[in-house]
C-alpha cells in the first residue's frame, strides 16, 4: 500500500528519514524537505521503499551514473554539493555532542582527488543461471550487474571488464567470487577470492588473461598466478611493493590529506608511535623527522614497510614491528618517552589501546579514524584520562555515501 510521508532529515547512513526515535522512517534516495510516495518494504519494519518524489527538493541533482539508486555502492549522488558537505561534516559534530566532548571542527576536506584507487567487485549466477558482476544491492545480496562505475580513478576503469573476464573463466555458479582490484604504480593488482582451488586449465586461462589485460599481478587468496612487474605504490618518499589484497586508503588524494592533517599535528614531534600503521603511508612520511615505531597484526604489511625503510634514502629509524594492538595494545610503560602516538584502527576503533594511552604520559595523541561513533568513544576515554581535544579535521575520501574519515589532535 502507498503512503505519501514528508522527509525531515537524512540519517547516518544517507538514507532520508521522517520520524524519530523508534518511530523513524528510513527512505534511500530521498532529501529533506521531500514529499515521497512509498510503499511498504516486508522484512524491514523501520524502511521503505521510494515510488515517486512527489515534491522534490530544490537541492536534488541528477545522479551522476546510470545504476544510481539500484547499485548499493552510493547513497546521495542525488544532493546538491554544499549541503552533502555540511551534513557530512555535521556526521562528525554531532558524535561528538553525543559524546560530550568540545573541539573544533573544521570544514571538510574533499579527498575525492581522481576517484576510488581499489574495489571489490563481487560475481554470482542469479536467476536462470545469468552471471552478474558489480555491486551489491541496497540491503538485499543480489549483486547488480554494471559496466561502468564514475566514483573509480580512471586507472582502475578497466577493472570492471577485468572481472567480468575472470567471471566467465572460473564460472561463480561454483563457488561465489570476490575480485579485490587495486590501482598501483605499475598497473592493477587483482586478487582473486572464494573460487577454490584452481585447475591447471584456468591458472593457463587467467595467466594469458592477466598478459592480454597487462595487469600488475593476478593472485588466488594471495597464491601467485601470474606478474608482470611487482605492483608497488609511493607513499611520501618510498615506494612500497604492495602484499596481495593490501589495504589502501581509497583515494591516493585521501591519503595524501590524512597525511597532511597528521604532519601538522605531530609537528616537530621526534620519537613518534604510529599504530595500526599498515604499509607504513604515515610512518614512512613521518620518518623524515622523527624516529618512528611502527606496529600493525598484519606481517604481510609490516615486512612491506621493513622493505621500503630499507630501501629509501633520508630516512630516520623505523622499528616495524608485528603485534595484535586489540589483544595486546602497547601498555604505559612502552608508550612513555614517546613525543606523539597516532593510531588509525579498522572501523571497531581501538578501545583497548585507548585505554592503554589514557594512562600513559605521552604528551600529543593523534587519532584517525572512520567512523564517527568509535572515534567519538575513543576520543571520550582519552578526555576522561586528561586529554584536551584541539584539532579535528573531517576528511572525504569517499564521495556519495556515509563515511568519513576524521583526523584529530589530543594534548594532555
Amino acid at each position: 500500500m502507498t503512503e505519501r510521508v514528508h522527509i525531515e532529515a537524512i540519517g547516518q547512513r544517507g538514507d532520508g528519514v521522517t520520524g524519530v526515535g523508534e518511530e523513524a522512517i528510513y527512505v534511500a534516495y530521498t532529501l529533506p524537505g521531500e514529499i515521497v510516495e512509498v510503499d511498504a518494504w516486508p522484512g524491514h519494519p523501520d524502511r521503505r521503499h521510494l515510488a515517486r518524489v512527489a515534491a522534490p527538493s530544490r537541492e536534488r541533482v541528477a545522479p551522476v551514473c546510470k545504476h544510481f539508486g539500484v547499485c548499493g555502492g552510493c547513497a546521495l549522488q542525488h544532493w546538491r554539493g554544499e549541503p552533502y558537505r555540511a551534513w557530512k561534516r555535521g556526521l562528525v559534530v554531532s558524535a561528538l555532542a553525543r559524546a560530550r566532548i568540545a573541539a573544533p571542527v573544521a570544514d571538510l576536506i574533499d579527498a575525492h582527488g581522481q576517484g576510488r584507487r581499489r574495489a571489490v567487485l563481487h560475481a554470482r549466477r542469479g536467476t536462470h543461471d545469468v552471471l552478474h558482476v558489480g555491486f551489491a544491492a541496497p540491503h538485499a545480496h543480489h549483486i547488480v550487474a554494471i559496466d561502468r562505475c564514475p566514483i573509480l580513478a580512471p586507472a582502475l576503469a578497466p577493472a570492471i571488464a577485468i572481472a567480468w573476464a575472470i567471471a566467465e573463466i572460473l564460472d561463480p555458479a561454483r563457488k561465489p567470487l570476490d575480485i579485490h582490484a587495486t590501482a598501483t604504480d605499475d598497473g592493477i593488482d587483482v586478487d582473486i577470492r572464494g573460487s577454490g582451488a584452481l585447475r591447471p586449465g584456468q591458472i593457463a586461462a587467467l595467466a594469458a588473461l592477466a598478459e592480454a589485460r597487462g595487469l600488475a599481478r593476478l593472485t588466488r587468496h594471495g597464491e601467485l598466478v601470474a606478474q608482470r612487474v611487482a605492483p608497488t605504490i609511493t607513499c611520501g618518499p618510498a615506494r612500497v611493493r604492495l602484499p596481495p589484497g593490501a589495504f589502501l586508503q581509497a583515494t591516493a588524494a585521501g591519503e595524501a590529506a590524512l597525511a597532511s592533517a597528521v604532519a601538522q599535528a605531530v609537528g616537530d614531534a621526534r620519537k613518534v608511535a604510529d599504530l595500526f600503521c599498515g604499509i607504513g603511508p604515515l610512518a614512512l612520511r613521518l620518518a623524515r623527522n622523527a624516529q618512528v615505531t611502527a606496529v600493525d597484526a598484519d606481517a604481510d604489511a609490516v615486512e612491506a614497510l621493513r622493505q621500503a625503510a630499507a630501501t629509501t634514502s633520508g630516512l630516520k629509524p623505523i622499528a616495524a614491528m608485528r603485534r595484535d594492538l586489540f589483544r595486546r595494545p602497547l601498555l604505559a610503560g612502552e608508550l612513555d618517552g614517546l613525543d606523539a602516538v597516532l593510531f588509525d584502527p579498522p572501523r571497531q576503533g581501538a578501545e583497548a589501546q585507548v585505554r592503554a594511552i589514557a594512562v600513559s604520559s605521552v604528551p600529543l595523541v593523534v587519532a584517525i579514524s572512520c567512523n564517527p561513533a568509535t572515534f567519538a568513544r575513543d576520543a571520550a576515554i582519552l578526555v576522561a584520562g586528561g586529554y584536551r581535544a584541539q584539532t579535528v579535521t573531517p576528511i572525504d575520501q569517499f564521495r556519495y555515501c556515509a563515511h568519513v574519515e576524521i583526523v584529530a589532535a589530543f594534548r594532555r
